[in-house]
Formats: C-alpha cells, sequence, structure tokens
C-alpha cells in the first residue's frame, strides 16, 4: 500500500509493535493512543528551552488532565499549573507536591481560593477584584498577579489571552492600585506572570511580551519568580511539511533578554514558562471507524464515530488536524477524492474535516486524527449520550496500557439520584 496516507506516524514508528487495526479491534473505537516515548521528548524539549539556572516549566494541566499523563510528566521534571480545585486534586494525587502547582484562575470564588490556601499551592489572581477577595481571606499571605502585556496572538480569537479584546489578566494602568491592595491586606507579592494566547509558530510576538512584563516587573521589589506564559505551537500541517517551531533560535533570544535583565537588576529570580499544547499534543493519534460513505448533492461524506463529543476543536475553533487513513484491506482503489469527515452527532456542525483529499474511504476504514493529545479527551462530552472513548499508553518498551477505559452506559447514569 502507499504510505502517503500514513507516513507521518510510520516515519515516527508512533504504534511501535501494534497498528491502528489491532489497538481498535483490541480496545475499541473511538480510542485515543498516546505515545510515550514522544510525551518525554517533548518535556525534555521544553526543560532544556534555557540555559538559564532558575528555569522550570510548568505543564498546563487544561491541556490533557490525565492522570497517568501527569505522572510522566512529573517524572521528566516539569511542574503544573492549575485552573481549578478539581485539577489540583489531581495533580496532588499524581504526586505533585504543592510547592509545584501554580494556581492561576480567573473569576473564582472565595471557596475555590481557600482550597487553594489550605493546600499551600501558590496563587495567581488575574483583576483587582480577586486581588482584594484573595486580600480579605489570606491577609498577610503570599499572591501573584497576571498582567495584560497589551499584546496577544493565537490560531483563533478564542484563544488570544492578552491584547486589548480579552477577559484575562491586569491592565498595567492598574500596577497602583494593585500596589495599594497588597499593601491594604499586607500581601506579599511574589510574581507576576502573563499568557498572551495560543500556538504561535514563531517568537516575535512572544518575546516582546516578554519584555513588557519585565517592564511592568520593575514596579515591584521582592518578586521571587516570573513566569512568562506559553503558547508555543506545534505543526499542525505536517502532511504539508509545514515547518516547527525553531526552539533553539527562541531560546537563544529568550536566554539573552533574561541574562541582560537580570545583569542589570542583579538579581537572579526564578523564570518559568507555561509551553500549554507543545508538551502533549503530538503525542496522541485519535483513532476512529468509518461506518457510512454517500454522496449528498453533488458532495461525498465519509461518517465517522469521531463526533465532536470525542473532539471538539475543530468545530470550536475551526482547527485544522491531519488525517491518516488505515484501509481495513491494506489496499488502495482509485484515485485520491476530495471528501468530507463527519461524525456521528445529530448536529450540521459535526465536521471533522471539510473538503479534504483522501484515498478512497469505505466503511470499516479506519482514520487517524494527528496531533490529538491537547484539547482531546479533556473537552470531550456525553452529547447525544454517546459514551466517551478510552484512552491507550504504548510504553517506551512497547507494551500497551489502557490509561483511561471507555464509558459505559451505566455511567451515564450514575449521578442520578
Amino acid at each position: 500500500m502507499d504510505n502517503k496516507f500514513y507516513k507521518v506516524t510510520e516515519n515516527l514508528n508512533f504504534y511501535m509493535n501494534t497498528t491502528p487495526k489491532e489497538l481498535v479491534q483490541k480496545y475499541g473505537s473511538p480510542l485515543y493512543v498516546y505515545n510515550e516515548g514522544i510525551l518525554r521528548e517533548k518535556c525534555r524539549e521544553m526543560r532544556n528551552l534555557l540555559k538559564y539556572d532558575k528555569f522550570s516549566v510548568s505543564f498546563s494541566t487544561k491541556a490533557n488532565s490525565n492522570f497517568h499523563i501527569l505522572k510522566i510528566v512529573r517524572e521528566e521534571g516539569l511542574n503544573v499549573d492549575a485552573m481549578s480545585p478539581g485539577e489540583i486534586y489531581v495533580q496532588l494525587e499524581a504526586g505533585f507536591k504543592p510547592e509545584q502547582i501554580f494556581f492561576i484562575p480567573n473569576n473564582v470564588s472565595a471557596e475555590e481560593f481557600k482550597y487553594a490556601i489550605e493546600r499551600g499551592v501558590t496563587i495567581s489572581v488575574d483583576s483587582l477584584s480577586q486581588l482584594e477577595l484573595l486580600g480579605k481571606i489570606n491577609e498577610g499571605g503570599s499572591v501573584a498577579v497576571r498582567f495584560n502585556p497589551g499584546m496577544g496572538i493565537g490560531h483563533s480569537e478564542k484563544v488570544v489571552t492578552a491584547g486589548k479584546k480579552t477577559k484575562f489578566g491586569v491592565d498595567p494602568q492598574y500596577i497602583n492600585e494593585v500596589k495599594e491592595i497588597v499593601n491594604k491586606y499586607k500581601l506579599k507579592l511574589i510574581g507576576i506572570n502573563q499568557h498572551i494566547g495560543s500556538l504561535f509558530m514563531e517568537g516575535s510576538t512572544y518575546l516582546e511580551s516578554v519584555k513588557a512584563l519585565l517592564s511592568i516587573a520593575e514596579n515591584f521589589q521582592g518578586l521571587e519568580f516570573i513566569d512568562m506564559g506559553g503558547g508555543f505551537g506545534v505543526p499542525y500541517r505536517k502532511q504539508k511539511d509545514q515547518q516547527r517551531l525553531d526552539l533553539k533560535a527562541l531560546g537563544k533570544e529568550l536566554d539573552s533578554v533574561i541574562y541582560n535583565w537580570t545583569k542589570k537588576h542583579g538579581k537572579e529570580i526564578e523564570f518559568k514558562i507555561e509551553p500549554g499544547r507543545y508538551i502533549p499534543a503530538e503525542c496522541c493519534v485519535l483513532l476512529g471507524t468509518v461506518h457510512a460513505v454517500k454522496m449528498n448533492y453533488g458532495r461525498k461524506y465519509v461518517g465517522t464515530d469521531l463526533g465532536f463529543n470525542v473532539l471538539a476543536r475543530p468545530i470550536i475553533y475551526n482547527s485544522h488536524h491531519d488525517i491518516e487513513v488505515y484501509k481495513k484491506n491494506n489496499n488502495l482503489v482509485g484515485e485520491s477524492e476530495e471528501v468530507t469527515i463527519v461524525g456521528n452527532i445529530c448536529e450540521s456542525g459535526d465536521i471533522l474535516s471539510e473538503n479534504i483529499v483522501l484515498p478512497p474511504i469505505q466503511e470499516g476504514d479506519i482514520i487517524g486524527v494527528l496531533d490529538a493529545g491537547a484539547y482531546g479527551y479533556v473537552m470531550s462530552s456525553n452529547y447525544n449520550n454517546r459514551l466517551r472513548p478510552a484512552e491507550v499508553l504504548i510504553k517506551e518498551n512497547g507494551e500497551i496500557k489502557v490509561i483511561r477505559r471507555r464509558d459505559n452506559l451505566e455511567d451515564l447514569m450514575r449521578n442520578y439520584f
């Protein structure tokens, strides 16, 4: 068979000693499949981004909160950030210590702040009102503040998290108000942070935002860390040879910016990053099965079990994922054609990939959605009372481990009285 339509995973030896067909036969479809070796490789790439000594990496659990993935990330020496008490709970269960967790929520209740305080977790706030609330319930405690550096970036306006049209961060014009609230409640401001958006493929805007954040830092004494945020992109169009983010060049420039700033101010504080999707995205392929193929008013539809309850990114962000095709009989017949791949949800918007050129596809074929490890399973749901898929891990020795079981029908009734 011509390997044109599965060359990415073949070149990576992604499936190692097994095949998509064998995995689906044994563990069902749809199925999230992770490769441990690739996950560890991405952790190390981020950990080695800078030469600066006091540098740490925080894995963004919102991108992938699987308990077993978190344990691997911890083994690789990374810290974590959390958006909710639920994430803190799972992180602690996965073995992270409170001092390794950075709670960076927005618009949360006093109860959620108290949960983090009681567990000794460092907390960030991203508004004056949240800073005031935290001060009232934790007078004399430590806090970090998330600032909006005035510039943002992202593959969709829905993931731009800084600039003039976003809910996130404190506008730097309110620096004096931040100081007033900190003094009012005798808080210790130990850090500042930012996050400008997600999926940048060249680093110029990120570097400018870091410089802006360092200018903000000059307004505060006694900072213990500066969190530069993340948004590091991965090439979602590998089949068209999309270039990767040049980590070596970005790391070199960041090192220079940090070195010059610390030399100027005579203090070597800790610098953090939150690489987000970069770590888990590429270590996962989502497998699904073709159940129907039809023509509808001149357009060919390939119907699969990959509804947006399984993978939501395409309908939320209009995101692209490369598609691999694994023929049930390992035989390509006919010329490639333009098709639209859809799921099994009762919604017209249930489209995985529109007008994509693929080899002839038949019922029973398996398709693989590449780079599905970030914002994949974590955004899945039981919409239409569909069952969420299993997750399996291909370990470095080739062994396959189920790291989350598939939903069953009884799970749909679990929380009813």
